[in-house]
């Protein structure tokens, strides 16, 4: 393969109307729709993911936020051949997907980061909880570690940078926010999210299956809990 061939290979087989497509690895491709959280991206990504999952050419397809990254038989398919064929799916595969499924998750809002927030924000304890509870949260992606789930978005109110210094251990059922997103750690891991409070709920139990209780597209609703109970 000459120098040119290679390099036509690296760039962007689709741009139009912002979709840009590109190599991922030798077997694989990366779709682009845009580069915001925006829960009609998302839906796009959603429903392109699911129509190529369809071809039997495509192994796998897995949605991010605005994303998908396509991994292909190339046995079955060229990178040019799929490349074309998702350029003419990004554009006529409707993005109507059905609402995900609904999730109430009771959140003590007790977090070690709960004072700091309300000082930056200049907020109360009591706007916070408010603010954070009004929503219906889209789960746009599953991520970082199992079961860990981006909610957003966050109102604007809410939003903070990531904390300057990551804490080195972060307990399983910190509810955080960090900028326009908010989730929930699934297991005790680092973390630079601001801990606002804690739920008992599980989104990752390995032992059932699927392991990860929220997928994408799923919809998530926090409502306070009093410490007592």
């Amino acid at each position: 393969m000459s120098a040119g061939s290679r390099s036509a290979l690296r760039r962007p087989a689709g741009t139009a109307r912002g979709l840009r497509i590109a190599p991922l690895g030798d077997a694989a491709l990366l779709v682009e729709l845009g580069d915001r959280i925006d829960p009609r991206l998302n839906a796009r990504a959603l429903a392109l993911a699911a129509a190529l999952e369809r071809r039997r050419d495509v192994r796998e397809a897995v949605p991010g936020y605005a994303s998908v990254a396509v991994h292909y038989d190339p046995e079955r398919v060229s990178y040019r051949g799929l490349a074309a064929a998702v350029e003419r799916l990004a554009w006529t595969t409707s993005a109507r997907a059905p609402s995900g499924r609904l999730h109430r998750i009771p959140v003590v809002y007790d977090g070690p980061d709960l004072e700091y927030v309300t000082s930056e924000l200049g907020l109360t304890v009591e706007e916070v909880v408010e603010l954070h509870t009004r929503p219906t949260y889209r789960c746009f992606m599953i991520g970082f570690t199992p079961g860990w789930a981006y909610l957003g978005p966050l109102p604007e109110r809410l939003r903070l940078p990531r904390r300057r210094v990551p804490r080195t251990h972060v307990p399983p059922g910190s509810v955080a926010i960090a900028g326009a997103q908010t989730g929930i750690y699934t297991l005790p891991t680092p973390g630079g999210w601001h801990l606002i409070g804690r739920t008992t709920m599980r989104l990752f139990l390995p032992d059932s299956d699927p392991p990860c209780l929220l997928r994408t597209g799923d919809r998530v609703k926090f409502f306070a809990r009093p410490a007592s109970s």
